[in-house]
């Protein structure tokens, strides 16, 4: 029976969750339950894409990543596809009204990454838009659930908490990203001599990204608000340790949170959101 395949399909999208991302996992999980297979399959779909583009260096990635974009395409014009991580995702697109641009403007940038290893401000803005302000903008259609005017309201906010992500990414990943791949995404900085001057200009402009970010995330709906917080103040911390440690280092390794600091986070964004919401109810019971 086909609602079988779909829930195996959807189940494939979460275990690439959980094996990819502890981060995004624990974020989904304090999402409202209706939420969690949506946001599962954007996920899956958005990693196997990367995945080609950072990891299969031993194939033809120009080729995998065509193929990915036609199998796409003929998912989300057939309305099924054998691949579970397309057939889960073509379904939230066609459930949530999830448009077509932002799907290629992601793909696009995945191809960026297969020709490109430099970038100028216009080139660093393409790229962001459609590798990450895109994802959010996906899973800010599951949130409103077909409610455009809040979509309207939250698409600036959710864009910024994207490019926060990503930026925050960069900086974290940048010895992976040079020595790795060949990539350099801030423009004008030279790996060789990145300087504490260039670091800080980048941290301000993530700074500002942030705090734009944060107006959206209060206004979410509440079944996603407790899950979006989450993954803002898991970066947020991720973001604050970089922004201790000198550009030197930055260059040499790769700043983490611990499993066991994520875990805690979690806790308090847990408490936090529970007591909020118990003095509310409280308050207008009386």
């Amino acid at each position: 029976m086909i609602a079988l395949f779909h829930r195996t399909a959807v189940a494939c999208s979460k275990r690439v969750t959980e094996a990819y991302s502890t981060s995004f996992t624990l974020g989904i999980k304090t999402l409202d339950r209706r939420f969690h297979d949506p946001i599962y399959a954007i996920y899956g779909f958005v990693r196997y894409a990367d995945e080609i583009v950072d990891t299969f260096y031993d194939f033809d990635q120009s080729y995998l990543l065509d193929k990915f974009r036609n199998d796409t395409h003929e998912a989300l014009r057939d309305g099924i596809s054998l691949n579970p991580i397309l057939h889960a995702f073509q379904q939230v697109v066609r459930e949530y009204g999830i448009e077509r641009k932002l799907i290629d403007a992601f793909l696009h940038s995945m191809a960026m990454d297969l020709y490109r290893n430099e970038y100028n401000q216009d080139g660093y803005e393409e790229y962001i838009y459609g590798s990450a302000e895109v994802v959010g903008l996906m899973c800010l259609r599951v949130f409103c659930e077909g409610d455009w005017a809040m979509f309207d309201r939250l698409e600036g906010p959710a864009r910024k908490l994207g490019a926060a992500f990503q930026k925050v990414n960069f900086l974290r990943d940048l010895k992976s990203d040079y020595v790795d791949r060949g990539r350099v995404y801030f423009p004008g900085v030279d790996f060789r001599v990145f300087t504490k001057e260039a670091k800080r200009l980048i941290e301000e402009d993530i700074q500002r990204d942030f705090d734009e970010a944060y107006e959206g995330i209060i206004r979410l709906p509440r079944g996603a608000r407790m899950g979006v917080h989450l993954a803002y103040t898991y970066y947020l911390t991720l973001f604050e340790k970089i922004k201790q440690v000198p550009a030197s280092r930055i260059q040499e390794e790769r700043i983490r949170v611990p499993n066991a600091k994520k875990i805690a986070l979690l806790a308090r964004t847990y408490v936090r959101f529970k007591c909020r919401w118990g003095a509310m109810r409280a308050f207008f019971a009386l």
